[in-house]
């Protein structure tokens, strides 16, 4: 007698952003999804402070969540449109964005990830799907072409297809034996909610210096975020101060531009960038974090899983409605072979700045200022970037 308590055609391991919105496109597409999790989402409080985990959701994105029916439970709940982006090293040479140039009433929106996530859960209550949270993983493995996953109580699901969405410390990745390769930035990076004297308004800025980008974040209200990269040992040794010594330090390190700001809270990590060698194998996939990480520079991270995602969402689904065997290994490589180069070409582009901007030789300082200069005064650059960065 089998002891298989589920079986379904997708298993889902990971219910964050990039999990739960595949899941809640799959479902919608006609799945039968599970979707493992270890912990549930925390509940959204309005009265509460910003959390300090907060995303750049681009047009892309938003349209992707729109089309999922969760959109406007964001919106309902908390968020903040940016329309405009500032970036420079020089103040002769500040590079401008504007939502204007491509006809869009914003550039995107600033979101709580935990808010986000909590409007994905909402939706999800209320589809045809098997919720396996607080789950863990504990083995898999492959019987008559199909996945058999042990949850840490004991019971047993069956899948036609396992993704794994389960973060850059992916345990599908290790239970499967898929390689990956990581190596750690030398730069630490500081999340900073801080509270503004004034409305935070709809500019997204990011100043260069000789140890690392500062960056301003609007969020709802007076409420903003800041990203302070620097030197790990500096970084951690900011993360240790009392906040009206952190107020001092950002006032000093910070542009003019800044004006005076409340710090309230903060969290420190370092800088890693990491990818598989492969985003597939028979019956299995990965997308998110669990496929690739990139240096948070350009606010891409939740992009790149969520153009994962449709990807994934969209070539199964023809697959499925063609009736060709959709958890086969030709669809699968259909989807590294649209995401892998994509995602590379992201995280090439991420490090080419990282690099640029880090080297203090005066030739290449000229240089990057001239390309800023160059690009601020071309129109068609600039709708170029702005359109490749948004995914439109």
């Amino acid at each position: 007698m089998s002891n298989i308590k589920f079986k379904v055609e997708v298993a889902i391991v990971g219910g964050g952003m990039v999990g739960a919105a595949l899941a809640c496109g799959l479902t919608k597409n006609g799945f039968e999804v599970a979707l493992l999790e270890k912990q549930k989402p925390l509940l959204f409080d309005p009265d509460s402070h910003p959390n300090l985990r907060i995303s750049a959701i681009n047009a892309a994105s938003i349209r992707f969540l729109r089309q999922l029916g969760v959109w406007k439970d964001v919106l309902r709940m908390r968020c903040a449109p940016y329309r405009r982006q500032e970036v420079w090293e020089c103040q002769k040479t500040k590079l401008r964005f504007d939502s204007k140039l491509l006809g869009l009433p914003e550039l995107g929106y600033m979101v709580e990830n935990h808010v986000l996530q909590y409007a994905l859960w909402k939706h999800l209550w209320k589809e045809n799907i098997y919720l396996l949270c607080p789950a863990f993983l504990q083995s898999m493995y492959r019987v008559n072409n199909q996945w058999e996953l042990l949850l840490n109580n004991g019971d047993k699901l069956q899948a036609q297809l396992v993704i794994g969405v389960d973060g850059a410390d992916s345990q599908i990745c290790k239970l499967a034996g898929i390689r990956k390769k990581s190596w750690i930035y030398k730069q630490s990076c500081m999340l900073i909610s801080v509270n503004c004297e004034d409305q935070a308004g709809d500019l997204a800025w990011q100043q260069f210096t000789p140890h690392g980008p500062r960056a301003f974040l609007p969020l709802f209200g007076c409420w903003a975020s800041l990203v302070w990269y620097d030197k790990p040992d500096w970084i951690q040794h900011l993360q240790s101060m009392r906040m009206l010594a952190l107020q001092h330090e950002i006032h000093s390190n910070f542009p003019l531009q800044l004006g005076r700001v409340t710090p309230v809270l903060s969290s420190s990590f370092l800088l890693t960038r990491s990818y598989v060698t492969h985003y597939i194998l028979p019956g299995l996939a990965l997308a998110g974090d669990a496929a690739h990480t990139i240096h948070p520079l350009a606010g891409q991270g939740v992009n790149l899983g969520y153009r994962d995602a449709i990807a994934l969402i969209e070539i199964l689904s023809k697959a499925k409605v063609q009736a060709i065997k959709w958890f086969g290994k030709d669809v699968l490589e259909a989807y590294q072979y649209k995401r892998q180069s994509d995602n590379w070409i992201m995280q090439n582009g991420m490090d080419f700045l990282y690099h640029t901007f880090s080297k203090k030789f005066i030739p290449l300082k000229v240089l990057r200022n001239a390309g800023l200069l160059i690009t601020e005064n071309s129109i068609w650059i600039k709708y170029k970037i702005l359109s490749y960065m948004l995914g439109i």
